[in-house]
């Protein structure tokens, strides 16, 4: 019986990592038509957990993402994006050492791992969820292209109420196509990243618009542009 459970979850692990590998591999060319995350919220809108729950998604290729906004949720999140693998050994340790002088854990996430939790897992602190992220992680920085990567962030990030990726936001705050947006419309909807659902576009609060303006100084101490050329 031992042998025989342990038979079927060999079998169950390598059915699960198989797939996994092919569908990353194959979102490498393909582009999603949605994300786990537009999914659950989604299936919540059905289940009136959340109330007037729907998705607004549009998918805009990297081609016709300004270079402004892509530099911007690199600015916001992830500065070291084009150099680390997946995970930010600095921000890493940063973040235990402020928790061992009695601050609270906070989280390092690159724009890497964001990806692979928006894109096929849950919201969540369980372990199971953060050790499937690291796989995911993994599969993506190996498989993807770092452009890749950055490219489909930006197409499943959630800016707003019912509002996921570039395409949806710059229609849906500034009426306009995401190929429009500039630098100032770039560092609000990066600004409202941490909490998307707290932090309004429309709405920007003071804190909003001081994070707003940080983010479009470090986009300039990172050297505008053509540090996008380092991807």
């Amino acid at each position: 019986m031992l042998r025989k459970l342990l038979r079927w979850t060999g079998w169950l692990v390598g059915l699960f990592l198989a797939l996994s590998v092919l569908s990353v591999g194959t979102l490498r060319w393909l582009d999603p038509p949605t994300s786990s995350f537009m999914l659950q919220h989604w299936l919540a809108g059905r289940m009136g957990t959340i109330e007037d729950a729907r998705v607004r998604y549009e998918w805009v290729d990297w081609s016709r993402i300004p270079p402004e906004m892509a530099l911007a949720v690199i600015a916001a999140e992830d500065q070291r994006f084009p150099r680390h693998h997946g995970f930010d050994l600095v921000e890493i340790r940063r973040a235990l050492e402020r928790f061992e002088s009695g601050g609270t854990l906070r989280g390092a996430s690159t724009i890497s791992q964001q990806t692979a939790k928006n894109l096929f897992l849950w919201s969540g602190r369980d372990y199971v969820r953060k050790g499937l992220e690291a796989w995911f992680t993994f599969l993506i920085e190996t498989l993807w292209s770092k452009q890749r990567i950055l490219e489909v962030y930006l197409n499943i990030a959630q800016f707003g109420p019912n509002t996921f990726g570039v395409g949806a936001a710059s229609w849906q705050y500034f009426d306009r196509p995401a190929q429009a947006i500039g630098a100032q419309q770039a560092s609000l909807l990066a600004a409202v990243l941490p909490n998307p659902v707290r932090y309004r576009v429309d709405r920007p609060s003071a804190w909003v618009e001081k994070r707003a303006g940080w983010i479009r100084r470090q986009m300039n101490n990172l050297g505008g542009p053509r540090y996008l050329s380092t991807l």
